[in-house]
């Protein structure tokens, strides 16, 4: 499963061959004939829905599990609207596009005590600091899910000191109860230095293989030791994590991680905005479709099909900036900014596989998170992958 050092293709699937120099990386060209994502259509859900006394928004992860016919959809609210929780849904997703959505239940992530997350408080003596959930991914096999919370870095309060939580992935029941948790490698530890990874912008997607034997984490963007942040000039890397699940050897330890390179910011994009990676999901133990977005007013947010291919293994690597490795490679297949009748377009953060269609093309479904805002929208939209 790790990827071996050595040249490969350009970014973007191109027929240079190189290893690329991480202080930034180029922007993407698609290439001529690359297959594209079809869009189907969407559905809004209506603005202010609750649900047994939650508010359903902050949708950042969507996960399908095709026995049930029904997604799993995380919450980003840190405790604030209701306790973190993921909601089950069901979605109508057709040749169509997708005609409904309903929400059916609302389940509360739990600590390792059985408890939910309290709000945050950090005047608080410890302060609580509850879970920023952003990445789900169903298991369909063991029948469990894995959530990922991006944790918190705070320095800049004088009086309390710097507030500090390492990002996690948790394992759980269907119901949100705790049932274990993995180790992460020493890039995601928080720290008060210029070090490790930045705030909101650490564990953001979260995926396992469609045979159940590998789970893969990807942070939304670099961490202070692989460089700066994307920008309108260059891009940067960020880091894919791998995970073989199944083991009985104690909680599931990294066994590769691979950089993975971010698209520069559009010119026209606000220069306080930054690309990042807000999810993926695995069409096979080395294949990806991978979410990049830039926020802002329209966002851009554009879908790439990713591969491991010979991408260097980088988990012992502790800085990426300036480093002379093989990335991920990709292949933009879906521009949703610029995909014809897909308006409102707004924060898209979530991905998964939905249902085939009955000519056998795979669905995809993304979800947008409208950041709790009544200026944004919670939106589900459909496309369909090309048969192979």
């Amino acid at each position: 499963m790790r990827g071996k050092p050595g040249r490969l293709s350009a970014l973007c699937g191109g027929a240079l061959t190189a290893v690329v120099l991480l202080a930034g990386c180029a922007p993407c060209v698609v290439p001529a004939g690359a297959p594209q994502l079809h869009y189907l259509g969407q559905v809004l859900l209506a603005p202010g829905t609750t649900f047994e006394g939650t508010v359903v928004g902050g949708l950042s992860g969507i996960s399908y599990d095709p026995d049930r016919d029904c997604y799993y959809v995380i919450s980003d609210d840190r405790s604030a609207h209701g306790p973190a929780r993921f909601y089950t849904m069901r979605l109508a997703v057709s040749e169509r596009g997708v005609d409904d959505v309903r929400v059916t239940a609302v389940h509360p992530l739990r600590d390792e005590h059985g408890r939910t997350f309290a709000p945050r408080d950090f005047d608080a003596s410890p302060p609580v600091v509850p879970p920023d959930p952003e990445g789900i991914a169903f298991d369909a096999g063991r029948r469990l899910l894995y959530w990922s919370s991006e944790g918190e870095r705070r320095t800049g309060d004088p009086g309390t000191g710097p507030v500090l939580a390492d990002p996690w992935i948790r394992t759980a029941g269907p119901d949100g109860a705790y049932l274990g948790r993995f180790v992460l490698p020493p890039q995601l530890t928080m720290s008060a230095r210029p070090t490790g990874p930045r705030r909101n912008m650490a564990l953001e997607g979260l995926t396992v293989a469609p045979d159940g034997g590998m789970l893969f984490a990807a942070m939304e963007g670099p961490g202070y030791d692989d460089g700066a942040l994307p920008d309108r000039s260059r891009g940067a890397p960020t880091r894919v994590t791998a995970y073989r699940l199944g083991s009985d050897e104690g909680p599931p330890t990294p066994v590769a991680q691979y950089a993975y390179p971010l698209e520069p910011t559009p010119p026209d994009a606000d220069p306080a905005q930054t690309n990042g990676l807000t999810d993926l999901v695995a069409l096979s133990d080395e294949e990806f479709l991978v979410i990049e977005r830039v926020f802002g007013d329209r966002p851009t947010v554009r879908v790439f099909r990713a591969q491991i291919a010979d991408a260097t293994d980088v988990l012992a690597m502790p800085v990426l900036a300036n480093a002379a490795v093989t990335p991920m490679t990709k292949t933009l297949v879906a521009d949703l900014s610029a995909t014809a009748g897909l308006d409102p377009l707004d924060n898209i953060e979530g991905i998964t596989l939905g249902p085939r269609l009955p000519d056998g093309r795979q669905t995809v479904v993304l979800v947008s998170d409208d950041n709790f805002s009544p200026r944004q929208v919670t939106q589900f939209v459909a496309f369909a992958m090309p048969a192979e």
